[in-house]
């Protein structure tokens, strides 16, 4: 059964996430798997855990509450989000093997630009001289996965500061453009699939620019 792949430009964070729920409600045994790559307009999002006194200044970005795990995050234009919708019970893989392995798949991407990277337990993600370049956080729900994670490429990274990133006072975050890997999110979503085909041992792609959960 292929992986279905759509690659799916800006969309708007809410209109997604109500996508992604719709599917994993109505998708079966017989559904496959499918990874969405898009960029969101700016958002802070606050997931199930998450304490809104880790947004420290608001302004005039939305903050969105939303059904994944952890704490407050932002997204916005130059920064690519991969969600990733998967049985989890047909693959055989628990949520911590999941986590695992989309770290590993950023940590090798980055790896091809000379860029180390390391994951850690206590705080899922990927760092980069102990800033944070990639965010996880997901939802499982009857057996299948949503949400996903985000890499920062080449983006604006002055709305962070008006937030505890992951709720992690302190925490710095960095992307790939500060390593002069200057490119765009589209430009690397290719890459990135490759890896995750690989961590997640997908072996055939269908790939779509389409999406029939979202609005047309």
């Amino acid at each position: 059964m292929p992986l279905i792949v759509r690659s799916l430009g800006l969309q708007d964070h809410s209109t997604t996430v109500q996508a992604m729920q719709g599917f994993n409600e109505q998708r079966d045994s017989a559904t496959p798997d499918e990874i969405w790559f898009l960029e969101h307009p700016p958002v802070y999002t606050l997931g199930l855990n998450g304490h809104p006194e880790h947004i420290l200044q608001r302004n005039d970005i939305p903050v969105v509450k939303t059904d994944r795990g952890g704490q407050v995050t932002y997204h916005g234009p130059g920064q690519l989000v991969a969600y990733v919708l998967m049985d989890l019970k047909r693959k055989q893989i628990g949520v911590r093997g999941l986590v695992s392995a989309l770290e590993n798949a950023v940590i090798a991407l980055l790896d091809q630009y000379g860029i180390p990277a390391t994951a850690r337990k206590e705080a899922p993600g990927v760092y980069v001289n102990g800033e944070k370049i990639a965010s996880l956080g997901l939802r499982i729900r009857r057996g299948s996965s949503y949400h996903g994670l985000s890499l920062n490429v080449n983006m604006d990274l002055a709305p962070f500061s008006n937030i505890h990133p992951c709720g992690h006072r302190g925490l710095r975050v960095t992307q790939l453009a500060a390593f002069n890997v200057m490119i765009k999110p589209c430009e690397i979503t290719a890459p990135l699939l490759m890896q995750l085909l690989r961590t997640l041992d997908y072996s055939a792609i269908d790939s779509h620019r389409t999406n029939p959960w979202l609005p047309a």
